[in-house]
């Protein structure tokens, strides 16, 4: 009777066999992750999305977040009395009612809502961290809420006088707030007279 043997694979034949199934394995969890991140909810990519904003620098200038708005046509308020003994942290662009408010950066949509003073809000994180508020709306965009993954352009409402406007001609208020406090946003608007968004989806 005749036997036969078989023989084991050298070490050398084996280890390249469990480097290749490994490479195999990743290459396929590389592919599902690359199919599978255009269809995942804005919310889900947020912090993606902040984490790399966070690390960017701030914007040097900026488009006018009101569509069809030249930037010289914005007066620059900042600084100016207000009720209770507040000052204006933000430029007031006058516009129609209902005309597209739009994302003057890319960003992520960190909080809508209501408050007393800006009355239908949106506020949006920025590069650097900035942070870029929308106020007075007539109404938010049905699109976006609060994980939102907005660029420049993308409609985030529509001019209103909502909150401590009511009763005066429709306007957006827009404000930018960083680490040390507000800052005025007109100079970006001016150096940006170039660089005008348009109104998207």
């Amino acid at each position: 009777m005749t036997e036969t043997s078989t023989s084991s694979p050298s070490p050398a034949a084996a280890f390249a066999l469990r480097w290749l199934r490994r490479l195999v394995v990743l290459g396929l969890l590389a592919a599902s992750a690359w199919w599978a991140w255009p269809r995942l909810p804005d919310p889900w990519r947020a912090p993606f999305h902040a984490a790399r904003l966070a690390m960017q620098p701030v914007p040097t200038s900026l488009p006018v977040p009101v569509a069809g708005v030249a930037a010289n046509r914005i007066a620059d308020t900042w600084g100016a009395a207000r009720a209770n003994g507040r000052s204006h942290q933000g430029v007031d662009i006058f516009a129609r009612r209902g005309t597209a408010v739009i994302a003057s950066t890319e960003g992520v949509v960190t909080r809508t809502g209501t408050n007393n003073l800006g009355g239908l809000v949106v506020w949006v994180m920025g590069p650097g961290r900035q942070m870029h508020y929308y106020a007075h709306l007539d109404g938010h965009a049905p699109d976006i809420g609060p994980g939102s993954h907005v660029m420049p352009g993308d409609t985030l409402g529509y001019v209103g006088d909502t909150g401590n406007a009511r009763g005066t001609p429709p306007h957006l208020h827009y404000g930018i707030y960083q680490s040390g406090g507000a800052i005025n946003p007109h100079p970006l608007l001016r150096a940006g007279m170039g660089t005008a968004a348009k109104a998207g989806p």
